[in-house]
């Protein structure tokens, strides 16, 4: 993917634009306030919702992205960030004037997360299944909690720890060495 520059007086004509379609239909905006009147482009980026939890012995990182293909998803782990990347395609192209509305949004989308503990890379694996993407990453060896068994020291009092140490007896017919 190619780093694209960061252009800040688009997003505010993007703001301006949506401010004056509220503005043309105020009471439907307020009805619907997630509905922008528009055909749909790339202009209006998407980022899926997404969750991460923590098991045992992984991480599970579940995102929507509904309507795309296996081959339109990127999913990357570069040291404690995992990036999931993708585009959401129109499948069929209808002109503005036959909108009667249009509330879905197409187009990439990049999202990086960072991951509490390393993890090992590569046995990371990915499902996609009804919508959800289901990313599992097993937790390195070095993240996993490992226990420690106390261990108890016998000591009287003011002396050193001493070491228990057992006379055997011999067997019946061996001698005292």
């Amino acid at each position: 993917m190619a780093i694209q520059r960061w252009r800040p007086w688009e997003e505010f004509r993007e703001l301006e634009r949506r401010m004056e379609e509220m503005m043309r239909h105020p009471f439907l905006s307020l009805r619907y306030p997630l509905a922008w009147w528009r055909a749909p482009t790339e202009e209006a980026a998407w980022i899926p919702a997404l969750e991460m939890y923590e098991k045992e012995d992984k991480f599970v990182v579940r995102a929507e992205v509904p309507g795309m293909k296996k081959d339109d998803i990127e999913i990357s782990v570069l040291g404690d960030t995992l990036t999931i990347r993708g585009e959401r395609k129109a499948e069929t192209e209808v002109k503005d004037e036959d909108y009667y509305r249009c509330e879905l949004c197409y187009g990439r989308f990049s999202r990086s997360i960072t991951l509490p503990s390393a993890v090992q890379t590569a046995k990371v694996e990915a499902t996609y299944k009804d919508g959800i993407l289901e990313i599992v990453l097993p937790k390195a060896p070095e993240a996993k909690p490992k226990k420690i068994q106390v261990k108890v020291k016998e000591a009287s009092e003011g002396s050193p720890a001493k070491a228990k140490t057992t006379e055997t007896k011999p067997k019946a017919g061996e001698a005292k060495k």
